[in-house]
């Protein structure tokens, strides 16, 4: 429970264990811990043009993180730093 994460909609765990939540109503993709207890860092938000995220996906080999929005049928690409 976190008061960023707004109807969480789409969930995905990198080969590394880390947990992504994108949250469709709070506009953001948050990582929380393992068991999904803490929030660790918001990775991105509406400030980035995410709105309604509805599936994320992380590719590690290329550090980047690939967002789904149901807003308008578009995915953003953003490069993890």
């Amino acid at each position: 429970m976190d008061p960023e994460l707004i109807h969480p909609f789409g969930v995905h765990v990198t080969p590394a264990g880390q947990v992504l939540v994108c949250a469709c109503n709070s506009n953001n993709v948050i990582q929380v811990d393992q068991e999904g207890s803490k929030k660790l860092a918001t990775l991105a938000s509406q400030k980035y043009e995410l709105i309604y995220p509805v599936s994320v996906c992380c590719n590690t080999s290329i550090q980047q993180i690939i967002v789904g929005l149901s807003n308008n049928n578009n995915i953003i690409v953003m490069e993890l730093q």
